[in-house]
């Protein structure tokens, strides 16, 4: 699966160089980190509400809205990739973060947060 994240890092990365008129990752990036930022909390507003729609769903119509969240959350990740990829970061920034708190309890995890805000 990180094949997957570090594929569409390198494409991601060299679509930064790209033109804007010829690349939807390259206008992005030439809008600016404001452009991006907005982007990723729309897409975060839209997966939240996709899990909403999914928690209210009847069972019989479940399948639907199954598929829309993961479809939002893919948009939601691609977007915040961008964002990460803008400001120099890739997924595997993240998934190194990941990786420490693997062995970390939620409460720990978050104590630690309290000496590195952010």
């Amino acid at each position: 699966m990180n094949d997957v994240l570090a594929e569409l890092a390198k494409v991601l990365e060299a679509r930064k160089q790209a033109a804007p008129d010829q690349s939807y990752v390259a206008s992005l990036h030439a809008k600016g980190l404001n452009k991006i930022l907005e982007k990723v909390g729309e897409e975060a507003t839209e997966t939240l509400l996709a899990a909403k729609d999914l928690a209210n769903q009847a069972e019989n119509n479940k399948a639907a809205a199954k598929s829309d969240l993961v479809y939002e959350t893919a948009d939601l990740w691609f977007h915040t990739l961008v964002m990460l990829s803008h400001l120099g970061l890739g997924p595997e920034d993240v998934l190194k973060e990941l990786a420490r708190r693997f062995d970390l309890s939620g409460l720990e995890e978050k104590a630690t947060r309290q000496k590195h805000p952010g």
